[in-house]
């Protein structure tokens, strides 16, 4: 959410934001809105006034016996309630409307991320990893022998429709043995709280973390109105909202791993062979609530802790910051991380790391208190998948596949799969 008073005092800086979003400017339409609402605030503060002195009045013409006066009076203040009611209510009318304008004008982006229209202008900033090479054709996930088998695309569409999985046997003990390796790391290696999340939040949850009103198509809503989480991002962050902290609680860091859902409105006939892109999928999460002066610093700290979980994977990957016309709605800067893929001779996104500043806290009113005394600040929030799972197991199956069938396992999953380290051309564990 953008804070109305920077816009008043700078709104050519809102419309250069937008611009190198690719967006069309909106500042006047912004301050016309703005300027009605405080137009009808003002005549209500007028009309109340009036209405307040003409009270005052009314007792003194009823003590002196003027009926005549007493009677005009009376009804200048009946007049005056009901013209305060009327501008009151146009006010609040004009007070959503801004608000809800205010909510759908994406977040400014750093000064640092590059300009761009879409995924062809990201920058790459590093790599990591050699690709393997192989003496004969990487097949896809889905293809290896050793997975197909437990990889059920038709018993899902029976029960789900499109766009769903059941995993089975190995695959399965292997798809959950990478989602606990993830949290164990995270909790003992990098320092976040485990946390349990809901999947179903109210919509104060989904507004609050930029998800509403403008993406409420790619999520999917419960008959009695809540709404199953695209990501556990939404009630890891909203654990502050309405907070004032203590400036000495930050950082708070949080990761959790959850089913995430997602509609994927719009995304008809991309990437949809094998799991790559599901309604249906577990990622875990990784969430910090900062102070706005560490907030780049805790942004390169959460990306470092992704990178790391597939280096100790094993998986060749690189690190790209999005440009300002790829970067999602509420970010103020995003890293990708892409893992390799060799069925498709590509680099996956994986993970993406993303700050947005205060916006998130504007919305839900997240706060800390400066130590040093002062007005409570808004606490800057990150988040970031650490990583998701589904994808994961992709980029751990092919990268490991062998020319029988096989699949030979990072052995950092070893001691969730019973020591086992290799998948069988059976689908069984070796």
């Amino acid at each position: 959410m953008h804070d109305i008073r920077a816009i008043r005092e700078n709104p050519d800086a809102l419309d250069a934001a937008l611009a190198r979003r690719g967006d069309a400017p909106m500042s006047s339409e912004v301050l016309k809105l703005d300027e009605a609402r405080r137009a009808r605030i003002g005549a209500a503060e007028t009309a109340q006034a009036e209405q307040n002195k003409a009270s005052k009045l009314v007792g003194a013409a009823k003590a002196k016996g003027d009926e005549a006066e007493f009677e005009r009076l009376r009804a200048l203040v009946g007049d005056k309630k009901a013209e305060v009611a009327t501008m009151q209510a146009e006010a609040k009318e004009l007070d959503l409307q801004l608000t809800d304008m205010l909510a759908r004008i994406p977040n400014t982006p750093a000064n640092d991320v590059p300009q761009g229209a879409d995924e062809a202008d990201n920058v790459e900033v590093s790599r990591w990893g050699d690709i393997p090479t192989f003496d004969f054709t990487p097949k896809e996930h889905f293809e290896i022998a050793g997975v197909a088998g437990s990889m059920d695309f038709e018993t899902a569409a029976k029960t789900s429709g499109a766009r769903f999985v059941m995993l089975k046997g190995a695959v399965a003990r292997i798809h959950r043995a990478l989602a606990q390796f993830m949290l164990d790391t995270h909790v003992d290696v990098n320092g976040l709280l485990e946390v349990n999340t809901p999947v179903l939040v109210r919509d104060e949850a989904m507004y609050g973390t930029d998800k509403l009103p403008k993406f409420g198509e790619d999520s999917y809503q419960t008959t009695n109105g809540w709404w199953l989480v695209p990501t556990s991002e939404v009630p890891l962050t909203y654990t502050a909202a309405g907070d004032v902290l203590d400036e000495d609680a930050l950082p708070k860091r949080y990761t959790a791993h959850t089913l995430c859902f997602r509609s994927e409105a719009g995304s008809a006939g991309r990437d949809t062979s094998g799991m790559l892109r599901q309604h249906q999928f577990e990622k875990v999460e990784m969430v910090s609530v900062t102070h706005p002066g560490n907030s780049d610093d805790e942004q390169k700290r959460m990306l470092r802790c992704a990178e790391d979980l597939l280096e100790r994977l094993g998986i060749p990957y690189r690190t790209v910051l999005l440009c300002t016309g790829d970067m999602g709605f509420g970010a103020r800067r995003t890293f990708d991380i892409e893992a390799w893929v060799p069925g498709q001779n590509t680099y996956r996104e994986i993970s993406s790391v993303s700050t947005t500043g205060d916006f998130q806290a504007r919305r839900m009113n997240a706060r800390f208190k400066p130590k040093d005394g002062g007005k409570p600040q808004f606490v800057h929030t990150l988040n970031g998948s650490g990583l998701a799972v589904g994808r994961c197991l992709i980029a751990v199956l092919e990268n490991g596949q062998q020319s029988d069938g096989s699949v030979t396992l990072p052995d950092v999953l070893a001691p969730y799969l019973g020591g086992k380290t290799v998948l069988t051309a059976e689908g069984g564990l070796a």
